[in-house]
């Protein structure tokens, strides 16, 4: 698999197939299936997708959003960008889906499988990492080889205005990844809320803390702070 490979696809569901095969980190795909092999408890009867998981939502999208990677019982899962991670609504995926149902980008507020009508509009999900990570840790060395997804995404998707960062990692990564789109961004800082105005053509850069348990059982991000973010990329993206 090769920046070559990615550039062959033409349309975002040739990209998908394209990222589904991707071998590139044997560390992280061995740990993809081992999951899939042991299960959770409470998915023990579930069919783990075990594979990289590719982006998902609407082709015409002004606001991409990026996270890390994929929840191990989550999208590892499901197959689906933050989808099913945790059966009482808790986990990050219904977090967000309520977030965006809330400020118009979703059919419905929770996303716990594919097919069950979470749909996205005017929005796309990704991440910087398409593998589940041991202790959702990515390797700097595999963020790096993972890009070349995140790059054709960008070129694909010729209707983005606003990108929104779940997280530090995703924030930093962005910083390296747009720049080589042309896109000029200034020095930045990663914080909840920032923006980072291109110097000339190009998408906003929004950060947000992401919607981990961690983050939001500890009030760190609270359901109004992530409307907030979800609400400042509309207006940017309407500007």
């Amino acid at each position: 698999m090769s920046k070559r490979a990615a550039q062959a696809a033409t349309t975002l569901l040739q990209l998908e197939q394209q990222v589904v095969a991707c071998t590139l980190c044997p560390r992280l795909r061995a740990y993809c299936k081992h999951v899939g092999r042991v299960r959770k408890p409470a998915f023990a009867s579930d069919e783990y997708w075990a594979r990289p998981v590719p982006g998902f939502g609407d082709a015409q999208a002004h606001l991409l959003i990026v996270g890390l990677a994929p929840a191990a019982h989550g999208a590892n899962r499901t197959g689906r960008m933050f989808t099913g991670d945790g059966s009482d609504g808790a986990g990050a995926a219904d977090f967000l889906a309520r977030a965006l149902h809330g400020c118009g980008y979703a059919s419905q507020p929770h996303s716990r499988q594919r097919g069950d009508g979470f749909e996205l509009q005017g929005a796309y999900l990704t991440a910087i990492a398409r593998c589940a990570p041991p202790g959702n840790k990515p390797l700097p060395l595999e963020v790096q080889r993972c890009a070349l997804w995140l790059h054709r995404e960008l070129q694909l998707l010729k209707n983005v205005r606003v990108v929104l960062a779940l997280g530090g990692l995703a924030f930093a990564q962005l910083l390296r990844v747009l720049p080589e789109h042309g896109v000029q961004l200034p020095r930045a800082r990663f914080g909840h809320g920032v923006q980072v105005q291109p110097q000339g053509a190009g998408p906003l850069l929004i950060g947000s803390y992401h919607p981990s348990r961690q983050n939001t059982q500890t009030g760190r991000l609270t359901p109004d702070m992530l409307a907030d973010v979800l609400r400042a990329a509309r207006l940017a993206a309407q500007a």
